[in-house]
């Protein structure tokens, strides 16, 4: 194995050496989603880059990876969550008046502003309404609202993002009451006034009021995962499935004195740990002591719980209260705390010891160093010092939005399901991805995703050139034999692939660094592009294949082509027709090619053309006696199957747009083919995802596209006609309004232009004003002035007269 090195959040600083506790295998543990809302793109960030270091641990550095991930189907945001939903439709079902239920959203406002916003009720003594709520907002919250912070200092963050989110709940809230529309659309005031009101009349014996709620969450999860090409983990675990184990562990941690009971409750004894040797908070020690981050560790229900002896213990049982779910344990009805679930669920499936445990970064204290704890107390024996729980633990940085990190609790975020449906492809993700470090903090730019495309596009436009030009030579596509014979022309881009393999190996050892890898691909690329355009020389397209095959096989290895699998050795995006084709008759699969050749055939013949090319190509044209051919050979890759067929239409256009000179042909006929030629590479071959090149002297060069791409184009490049076309009739339609408007003002007389001018009450004999309408002389400033518009309106009017003769 290639000595790896990686960034690890139990050792701080450089990259340390990656050794597996077994030669060849990685156990890994990565905490799952809290699965209570949709995933956003904070989620895709975590979950794709755990995959890419996932595929390039498994198919770069051939290590066989037990990946074990877990879903939290127990927590207080989905007890929240599911409560408060369902006290919502309740609250829907009663009979209420526009008049009642506005008094209950009236209440819903102020305690929702009471507990938020505390601002909107300081200062003026008078109840906050909705009539005064923008007033006061205004005059509270205005420098949030302009990008500014709530200390007045430094950049805006997650309390500034909290702010606006609930700013944008009491809009909300407001607008409804207004508009008396009764509980629509003051929902998210609701929701927290009403679980005050009622959560303790919730019966939690039934749990589908939950489970309802995660198994919708997690099938979601999937679908983006699965939309997102993130390979699906090994194992799966679930809180709900193990209950029983999870008292079991609490329970050897209080035997060995590092837990206690208080109320129902266990907690997990921060001294007792320490007092016998062990380290607490190694991954973020300088948060050990950060109460809100200990109270946001412990749950938003858990902050009435008593019996702490310290307030950094946690709680690995938690006493449940009315409205929430509850399991027997020797402690009384409870559920379990968060933390200890991972513990038990890895340890559970991966032993008392795994390679790696990762998650996001906002995860590292005091979730993953209680996990840490709670489990090394577990494991921990007398006198064999510290036990190792996790050798490496990998933290994915977060993804930020104007530098608030993507949080469901604070509303901004976008979900994955609409990212993939309005903003990115899969790939275009997982590209910006890789262009930052797995470890560090992403903020996404325009610059960012424009970066990306780039480097899509690159590539893309590599494969399919590749791709075209072999097609056209009819050269191997089965790979490269024997690279060493390539003429001295080539041998400069073979020492190009050598390096770049060496250096795409040291980069993805430096602790998986995929920004540097993209880098060395882009580079190989425009050097391969170089030589296949040079002009100067017969590029060799077996050296071009190699270049191109390397490269499918790293962007296969990242993950970036979903229909491609291990060992990633073709050449080029799989093509979607390909792997729709698998299962398909190869007949029915070109099909819809054969039948673009039949009809151009037909209209051609059509035409009666008497030029023997012509008449030869439809004579001699065969597509289905070399389909045939083809499909013997048991290819089912429809690309390559619809070729014959494919060529046979280009071959036609070609020659159709040759003779269309000729002197013998009547005009209407030499339209008629231009349309057809137009229509052929246009819409035809278009819809069937196949680009035409036009070259001079050359075939049209045949390349596969895919048909989305293009009729974007197609549609892209018309609205751009429409657009020059209105915007030149508009320009038309301008100048011949500032023509009809010059020429109205020069059919006016030098001597008429200022008689109809109130300001003035004489004129000499040439029309220039002599007297102010008051009877005084004009001023001699002003008479200057007059004298210059007076000739420039002589000089008009005489141009008037000479192209359209004297006014009658």
């Amino acid at each position: 194995m290639a000595s790896i090195t990686v960034h690890n959040s139990l050792k701080p600083g450089p990259a340390v050496a990656f050794v597996p506790k077994e030669q060849g295998k990685v156990s890994w543990y990565a905490c799952g989603p809290t699965t209570y809302d949709l995933s956003h793109l904070g989620h895709a960030r975590n979950y794709v880059s755990t995959d890419i270091i996932r595929r390039i641990l498994m198919h770069h550095f051939g290590l066989q990876v037990d990946f074990v991930m877990n879903y939290t189907d127990v927590d207080d945001k989905i007890i929240i969550k599911a409560r408060r939903k369902r006290l919502l439709e309740l609250e829907k079902e009663k009979p209420y008046s526009l008049e009642l239920a506005r008094d209950l959203v009236f209440k819903a406002f102020g305690a929702y502003a009471k507990s938020n916003l505390p601002l909107l009720l300081s200062g003026d003594s008078s109840k906050l309404t909705e009539s005064n709520y923008q007033q006061r907002k205004d005059a509270e919250y205005s420098r949030i609202l302009t990008g500014g912070t709530l200390s007045g200092e430094g950049k805006p963050s997650d309390a500034e993002a909290k702010v606006k989110m609930h700013l944008n709940n009491m809009d909300s809230a407001a607008q409804a009451l207004q508009s008396g529309t009764g509980l629509e659309g003051a929902e998210e005031v609701l929701l927290p006034y009403l679980d005050s009101l009622y959560k303790e009349t919730i019966d939690t014996s039934d749990q589908t009021i939950f489970t309802d709620l995660t198994q919708a969450m997690e099938k979601a999860f999937n679908d983006d995962m699965v939309a997102l090409n993130v390979l699906p983990p090994d194992s799966v675990t679930r809180v709900t499935e193990y209950v029983p184990q999870i008292v079991a562990f609490v329970e050897t941690i209080i035997e060995k004195g590092f837990a206690y009971e208080a109320d129902g409750s266990v907690y997990f004894d921060i001294a007792a740990f320490e007092k016998a040797g062990n380290t607490y908070a190694r991954l973020r020690p300088e948060s050990k002591n950060d109460k809100a981050l200990q109270e946001e560790g412990e749950g938003s229900l858990s902050k009435s719980l008593e019996g702490k002896k310290r307030s950094g213990d946690f709680a690995l049982w938690k006493k449940s209260k009315s409205g929430e779910p509850f399991w027997p344990s020797p402690w009384g009805l409870g559920r379990p705390g968060w933390h200890i679930e991972c513990s038990v669920m890895a340890s559970d499936k991966l032993g008392d010891q795994m390679d790696i445990h990762s998650g996001g970064i906002d995860l590292a204290f005091p979730h993953h160093d209680n996990e840490l704890a709670q489990s090394e107390a577990y494991f921990h024996k007398c006198d064999h010092g510290e036990h190792t729980w996790v050798n490496y633990f990998l933290h994915m940085g977060h993804l930020s939005i104007a530098g608030s990190k993507m949080s469901k609790s604070l509303k901004n975020f976008q979900t994955i399901q609409d990212a993939l449906a309005t903003t990115y492809t899969a790939r275009n993700m997982r590209i910006v991805f890789l262009m930052g470090r797995w470890n560090d903090g992403v903020e996404i730019s325009a610059d960012m995703r424009k970066q990306a495309d780039s480097w899509e596009a690159t590539l893309d436009n590599f494969f399919t050139n590749t791709k075209a030009k072999i097609s056209e030579a009819d050269a191997p596509t089965d790979g490269i034999k024997d690279l060493s014979l390539a003429e001295s022309d080539a041998k400069g881009l073979l020492e190009e692939l050598s390096q770049a393999k060496k250096d795409l190996n040291a980069a993805l050892s430096n602790s998986f660094h995929t920004p540097e890898a993209m880098q060395i691909l882009l580079k190989l690329v425009r050097e391969a592009n170089i030589y296949m355009h040079d002009q100067s020389i017969q590029p060799n397209l077996q050296v071009v294949e190699a270049v191109a095959r390397w490269v499918t096989k790293i962007v296969g290895i990242f993950g970036l082509d979903a229909g491609a699998q291990p060992p990633y050795d073709g050449l080029g995006w799989t093509s979607a027709g390909a792997a729709a084709a698998a299962n398909v008759d190869p007949k029915t699969a070109v099909e819809p090619y054969a039948a673009v050749y039949s009809a151009v055939k037909e209209e051609v013949q059509g035409f009666g053309i008497p030029e023997a090319a012509v008449q030869a190509l439809l004579d001699q044209q065969n597509p289905d006696a070399e389909f045939a051919e083809l499909e013997k050979t048991g290819d089912r890759d429809v690309e390559k199957l619809a070729l014959p067929y494919i060529r046979a239409t280009s071959r036609l256009r070609d020659e159709l747009r040759g003779v269309v000179s000729s002197a013998t042909l009547e005009p209407k006929t030499k339209q008629a083919i231009l349309a057809l030629s137009d229509r052929i590479r246009d819409y035809d071959l278009t819809e069937l995802g196949v680009q035409l090149d036009d070259r001079v002297g050359e075939p049209s060069l045949v390349k596969f596209v895919p048909a989305a791409r293009l009729i974007a184009a197609r549609e892209e490049k018309a609205a751009l006609a429409v657009k020059k076309a209105r915007e030149k009739e508009e320009a038309r339609l301008a100048r011949a309004k500032a023509d009809e408007e010059k020429w109205a003002k020069a059919k006016v007389p030098p001597r008429d232009m200022f008689k109809s001018d109130a300001k003035y009450q004489k004129w000499d004999d040439q029309g220039l004003p002599t007297n102010l309408a008051d009877g005084s002389e004009v001023p001699k400033s002003q008479v200057k002035k007059l004298k210059k518009d007076w000739d420039r309106q002589k000089k008009l009017h005489d141009e008037y007269i000479s192209k359209f003769g004297a006014s009658p």
